[in-house]
């Protein structure tokens, strides 16, 4: 899995669009960051950026747009609503996928070390990268604001994680947040009513913070105090979760609004779930969710799996399906139309060019592919297509298993069936992406056949490169042998314990799988062949006789099981 990051950095110019267009041309800059919203406030005199990627590219673009920030912005001078302490006034690093927030928070603290020793920022770590407990609240680091910072610089209690003193280069800069955050989600539950006071009701009911406690349990009794004369707060549902209830004019419902801060301890199905069954205790109904802004890939993934686990349906199912799933379940789509590709952060990453070109083949229809296969061009060539029988296969195999878990009679039987077609879901995306790398390695070689050669160095240099092509042509479909393997297990279990209607497809399961295993044994002899150096090919050569050895018993055994099936 790529290790994605997310950093919405805040800086304190909201009113100037050059300035805010220098600053995000500056982290935009960065290769491999992507900008995803750039929303300024005129009132508040600040800019919220934000933007993704993989860690060292988005650590990167965060220090340039400080840097920026520093170089444009006069703290001497700002004037908002918002509460800032710096001209990059918050900093916060946030996991989305392939990293936690413990590596994030390691990671800020590496950030605004830089900055104050690269810039002369000064910063305070806080949430997940505080060094003290109590840093760990963004409001105890920002204290005072701007203006408190010359007397808390010279308090040792106070002054920030990195930093030694006021200067002219802190008074124009201001002092830097830099956090680490888990992500959060926004999200307003719609409500069958236009009543401000119930949906407010009902979010006190969830929230983690709760409802001030009252006499009798009233909305309206006299507020209860402990004996310290501290107010009593009975605590919500939810934990890590924020929420208000308001009426939309311009949907003509009310809603509870909520941040969940905490989507580890609340997932967004578990969220929509206690929404919907505390306003069903209250007499309402939750009609539908809306997500406000982006949301990672994972979330609506677990959304899916959930209510597909609730109806004891086979988890085997494509991607898009499954978000599919979470989008009806959670009515996502309720007042307007919920399009993925422009709601998740993973798929707004892509760049629809450069995968289209990496996936050439797999994005062909059948017909397109086997007729570009067929053309005078050598690629693809018996290796792409060993990979596309061998995802066939696996293909099989899952169908069999998702028909197995829905059958009538077999309802206790469907996790076992699930948990196949998972497999088989991810071999078969592994497999799909073998087809174009294996025309890929194909056309790495016929590059270093194509380097220049007219001097010692040249020929030297084209030489190395076309042994290193042709290793990795031969490791190719090897991964797509190994690949097409796993997928034997999976059709024998369909084979014996399947659906018996299905017996025949565990079958053709097995033949084209092993059909792809003994292809791609071909291309690794083939390429292994024009390595010079024998001590390399060796070990490609041993390991695939050993897997086709292997894979002939297996589909043997699995043969025998659909002939006892359909035998007449």
């Amino acid at each position: 899995m790529k290790r994605i990051i997310e950093c919405v950095p805040n800086f304190s110019e909201g009113r100037n669009r050059q300035v805010i267009d220098r600053i995000v041309a500056a982290i935009a800059a960065v290769q491999g960051v992507k900008v995803l919203d750039v929303d300024p406030g005129e009132a508040t005199n600040r800019t919220v950026v934000t933007f993704v990627g993989e860690p060292e590219p988005v650590l990167e673009a965060a220090f340039r747009g400080a840097a920026k920030a520093k170089e444009l912005i006069d703290m001497r001078l700002h004037h908002g609503a918002h509460p800032r302490s710096g001209a990059t006034d918050v900093l916060p690093l946030i996991p989305v996928s392939g990293i936690t927030l413990e590596e994030c928070a390691t990671l800020a603290r590496g950030l605004a070390e830089r900055m104050f020793k690269e810039l002369g920022i000064p910063c305070y770590c806080y949430e997940a990268a505080a060094y003290s407990p109590e840093r760990r609240n963004l409001a105890v680091c920002r204290a005072g604001e701007y203006e408190a910072l010359p007397e808390k610089m010279a308090d040792p209690a106070r002054k920030p994680d990195f930093g030694d003193g006021w200067n002219d280069t802190v008074a124009k800069t201001g002092a830097t947040n830099v956090g680490a955050r888990n992500f959060l989600i926004a999200v307003n539950y719609n409500l069958n009513t236009t009543s401000t006071r119930r949906a407010m009701a009902v979010a006190f009911d969830v929230r983690e913070k709760g409802r001030k406690a009252r006499e009798g349990g009233s909305l309206t009794g006299k507020l209860l105090k402990d004996e310290n004369g501290q107010q009593i707060w009975i605590p919500g549902t939810l934990k890590g979760c924020k929420a208000i209830g308001w009426y939309i004019d311009e949907y003509g419902i009310a809603q509870v609004s909520m941040n969940i801060t905490d989507i580890t301890a609340t997932p967004l199905h578990k969220a929509y779930e206690e929404v919907s069954r505390a306003a069903s205790a209250r007499g309402l109904r939750v009609t539908g969710a809306e997500i406000v802004g982006l949301v990672p890939r994972q979330v609506l993934l677990d959304a899916g799996k959930f209510y597909l686990e609730r109806q004891q349906r086979s988890l085997g199912i494509s991607e898009e399906e499954i978000i599919k799933i979470a989008v009806k379940s959670m009515s996502l789509d309720d007042l307007k139309p919920f399009n993925p590709r422009e709601k998740v952060i993973e798929y707004l990453m892509e760049d629809e060019q450069a995968q289209a070109a990496k996936e050439r083949l797999i994005r062909m229809s059948l017909k397109d592919f086997t007729r570009e296969t067929a053309s005078e061009s050598p690629a693809p060539g018996g290796g792409s297509v060993s990979a596309a029988m061998g995802a066939l296969g696996a293909a099989l195999s899952t169908m069999v298993a998702n028909l197995s878990s829905h059958k009538r009679g077999w309802d206790e039987r469907w996790k076992e069936f699930s948990d196949v077609a998972e497999q088989g879901q991810a071999l078969i995306n592994e497999l799909l992406e073998l087809v174009d790398e294996d025309t890929a390695a194909f056309n790495r070689i016929m590059d270093a056949f194509g380097m220049p050669k007219g001097t010692p160095e040249e020929k030297a240099a084209r030489d190395d490169a076309i042994q290193q092509a042709t290793l990795y042509a031969a490791s190719v479909p090897l991964k797509t042998m190994e690949a097409s393997f796993k997928a034997l297990p999976l059709a024998l279990q369909m084979a014996r314990s399947g659906n018996p209607a299905s017996a025949s497809d565990a079958g053709v399961a097995a033949l084209a799988a092993v059909a792809g295993i003994r292809g791609a044994r071909l291309n690794v002899r083939i390429n292994a062949a024009g390595l010079t150096d024998k001590s390399a090919a060796a070990p490609l050569l041993e390991r695939a006789e050993q897997i086709q050895a292997e894979a002939l018993e297996l589909e043997q055994q699995i043969i025998a099981a659909v002939e006892n099936n359909i035998s007449i």
